[in-house]
């Protein structure tokens, strides 16, 4: 069964910057490490995942509130609400 996409993913999906895409972007500014790398698709902002200690794309979604998430990983596509803490598309 297909996941079906909430209402908080946009139309338009932002991508991250050229600068972004080395890391997370607060983990980079700090010399601290990361797990996995998160895509808001609201603003293109590069965090950690929550298997990271700092876990900077959950801290970014909820101070921003910006609740959708794409994994950045090789191979995935998977996008995540944070408000409705589902899997979204």
């Amino acid at each position: 069964m297909p996941i079906k996409p909430c209402d908080h993913v946009p139309t338009e999906i932002a991508q991250p910057h050229a600068q972004q895409q080395r890391g997370c972007e607060d983990c980079l500014k700090t010399g601290d490490t990361w797990v996995h790398l998160r895509l808001c698709v609201h603003c293109g902002h590069v965090g950690c995942c929550d298997s990271s200690k700092n876990r900077h794309a959950t801290r970014h979604s909820h101070a921003e509130g910006h609740p959708v998430i794409r994994s950045l990983e090789p191979g995935e596509s998977w996008m995540w609400c944070n408000a409705h803490e589902k899997q979204v598309g």
